[in-house]
């Protein structure tokens, strides 16, 4: 089957677009700068140099393609003006192109919460309407925080445990979230080809732990050999200055934190396994996932699967 996989280097995608390769697919990688993925070239994926908010530079990503993976998501980095708007005329020009192109099915990644506050959850969910009212058939996966090595929130949690010895502890910290490990994630969606009845549905994904942030936070000392962090409760914390603090003691910088950090004040956990149920995974526990990822991190660079199709440093 032929592939065709949007964002090849970044966390999901470049272990989806191995994953797929080693099933025996035929897997082409829509990169925005052909010259800096040249990795993913010598590695024998086929390139198509476009731009998402550049319509026409998509014209032939979709060409003979089968399945059209779409793992775009903005985070409020490198965008300007109104992040949202921009996502949703991105998913517009991708699902306009796999039409015309006559891709066979879209399927996307998206976040869970129902009625989110937070304005990055709200364009996740719109860009999927977007994708298909305006594209072939969808299948819309929608995952909490997807645990691994090179996650954004896998890469906070630990930090804010090896970095801080007691922690200001706003309320966000007590929502609850369902998250799922990496392994089990990409398992779902290179699943999808070979489901053919989630085709046109939504399929809500998660771990079999429901747990708040706060849990986390201490599970994830355990699994590195920490105590539990003491956690100062905090009346208030805006997630403004949330991010604000966020991005002084984590690596992570302020225009993932606060779309992060709203993120986490809405409950994000399957209220509809349904979909789930169609595919023959069975996700592994939170602590397990942490297991994985913390080993992953240890491991020599060439032997990381989150590095080696990601672009290489200094690229």
């Amino acid at each position: 089957m032929r592939v065709l996989v949007t964002g090849a280097t970044g966390f999901v995608g470049a272990r989806l677009a191995e994953t797929l390769a080693d099933s025996g697919h035929d897997v082409r990688c829509l990169v925005r700068d052909a010259a800096r993925a040249r990795h993913l070239r010598e590695r024998g994926f086929a390139l198509h140099e476009g731009d998402v908010l550049r319509p026409q530079t998509l014209a032939g990503a979709g060409r003979d393609v089968d399945i059209a993976y779409y793992l775009v998501h903005l985070m409020g980095r490198g965008a300007t003006g109104d992040f949202a708007e921009q996502e949703h005329r991105a998913a517009r020009a991708f699902a306009r192109m796999a039409r015309a192109e006559s891709v066979d099915r879209v399927v996307y990644l998206g976040g869970l919460g129902d009625r989110p506050g937070s304005a990055h959850l709200r364009s996740r969910h719109e860009t999927a309407r977007v994708l298909a009212a305006e594209g072939p058939p969808l299948t819309y996966f929608r995952a909490a925080m997807v645990v691994g090595a090179q996650s954004e929130s896998y890469r906070t949690l630990r930090a804010l445990v090896e970095r801080l010895p007691v922690m200001v502890a706003p309320a966000w910290l007590r929502t609850p979230t369902q998250p799922i490990g990496i392994d089990d994630t990409i398992a779902y969606l290179a699943g999808a080809l070979d489901v053919p009845a989630s085709t046109g549905r939504e399929v809500q994904i998660g771990g079999p732990d429901v747990l708040s942030y706060g849990e986390m936070l201490d599970r994830m000392a355990v699994a590195i050999g920490r105590r539990p962090r003491p956690k100062v409760p905090v009346p208030l914390l805006t997630p403004r200055l949330s991010s604000l603090w966020l991005g002084l003691v984590t690596p992570v910088d302020t225009g993932v934190a606060r779309p992060l950090v709203e993120g986490l004040r809405t409950a994000t956990t399957v209220t509809d396994p349904s979909g789930a149920a169609l595919f023959a995974v069975r996700p592994q526990p939170f602590d397990a996932a942490l297991t994985r990822a913390i080993q992953e991190e240890r491991a020599p660079a060439d032997e990381r699967p989150a590095d080696r199709l990601r672009t290489p440093a200094g690229s």
